[in-house]
């Protein structure tokens, strides 16, 4: 993305995909590394380790997927796309984002089924014993992430009449 065409909210919501993402896989490989240490060297294992993990692996993804959506980068976009004559690309590549934002509206609504279902319950996660909601609200906050990118690269699409 041009970061100078966006506006400073973008280039905030830029700047946290990217670093959270970042921050995420490094705590998850320190957290993993300390698993594999305590396991090996110590002959004692992290009851929690791989459960925060994982955890941490699916706010990754899905945050990751918003950055992705930004990017152009999800597969079943570009690759059938891609293929086409050029004088359908433009409507074609609308149809998909149109799909793609559908899909993540779709996930918006089943997430919050999910995490209101769970918030009821009070269901607990079995190691950490954190409320299960927390692990499940990644779906939740990635899908909204990814639906506010559908639109801005859409949008961006029709404004400049760009190839994304």
């Amino acid at each position: 993305m041009d970061t100078k065409k966006q506006s400073s909210v973008f280039s905030f919501l830029d700047k946290f995909e990217d670093y959270s993402v970042t921050v995420l896989y490094i705590i998850m490989v320190i957290v993993i590394l300390l698993q594999v240490f305590f396991r090996f060297v110590i002959k004692a294992s992290l009851p929690w380790s791989e459960e925060l993990a994982r955890y941490i692996m699916a706010w990754a993804v899905f945050i990751g997927s918003s950055i992705a959506a930004r990017e152009g980068a999800h597969i079943g976009i570009d690759s059938i796309v891609s293929r086409l004559p050029n004088s359908f690309e433009r409507y074609i590549r609308t149809i998909a984002m149109a799909l793609s934002f559908i899909f993540s509206i779709v996930l918006v609504y089943l997430s919050v089924l999910i995490i209101s279902f769970l918030m009821k319950t009070g269901q607990k996660t079995p190691a950490m014993m954190i409320p299960m909601w927390i692990a499940y609200f990644s779906v939740l906050f990635g899908a909204i992430l990814m639906s506010i990118r559908f639109c801005q690269v859409t949008y961006l699409k029709f404004k400049d009449g760009r190839r994304q």
